[in-house]
């Protein structure tokens, strides 16, 4: 399997000539991700997973395009564009299904905390061919599997250093890259990163910066 990283919480995966992308946000190269996309996983509402517009633009110009969504979010793509609203779909923690070859399977179902103002919304983490997890905005711990590739959000405004640093102790997955880099510049990034790095390895994960558009193979 193939992943390219994208500018923030944007991966592609790709195998046997099929194509899966996760959460093409505004702040992600999302023609570039969603170029011959086979299915689409969105973790959550917000514009930084979801550019709402490319996402249906995809759509019209794929009729077997299929995109999967919380809730909230596949209602939102129906009522924005009832044309392709037979290719949106509902997930919610708990699901597992099958799309253009890849098997997925869902955890969480909340979006961190912000703050106690701030309404939650859902938010679905995709483990993918129970290999790769993805976990949109949460540090859900996915229970019952070994995963062996962790996407980890280094930085956002509902979560501090030691958290992100217990999560990835916590999954203790082989492997892991960044995700949701796109609030930092580059010496944030080193700094945060240099943590997760450090203590990850001595739990047994090797932890590596991909820069945008970079691909590892799997």
């Amino acid at each position: 399997m193939l992943l390219t990283k994208f500018t923030h919480a944007c991966v592609r995966l790709e195998k046997e000539g099929q194509v899966l992308v996760l959460d093409p946000g505004v702040f992600s190269e999302t023609s570039t991700a969603l170029a011959g996309a086979g299915a689409i996983l969105i973790t959550h509402e917000h514009a930084d997973h979801i550019d709402q517009d490319a996402v249906l633009a995809a759509l019209a110009a794929n009729p077997a395009l299929p995109v999967y969504a919380p809730a909230t979010v596949a209602a939102t793509l129906r009522s924005a564009a009832p044309a392709v609203a037979g290719q949106v779909h509902d997930t919610a923690a708990g699901d597992t299904f099958t799309t253009v070859g890849f098997a997925i399977r869902c955890f969480g179902g909340q979006h961190a905390l912000i703050h106690p103002s701030i309404p939650v919304v859902a938010n679905v983490g995709y483990l993918v061919d129970d290999a790769v997890y993805h976990p949109g905005d949460s540090l859900i711990v996915p229970a019952g599997v070994q995963v062996r590739t962790l996407l980890v959000p280094v930085h956002a405004p509902w979560s501090k250093v030691a958290e992100v640093v217990d999560f990835v102790v916590s999954v203790r997955a082989p492997r892991a890259f960044q995700i949701h880099d796109g609030l930092l510049n580059e010496k944030g990034l080193s700094f945060t990163e240099s943590h997760i790095a450090r203590v990850g390895a001595e739990h047994g994960t090797d932890f590596r910066h991909l820069a945008a558009g970079e691909s590892v193979e799997l």
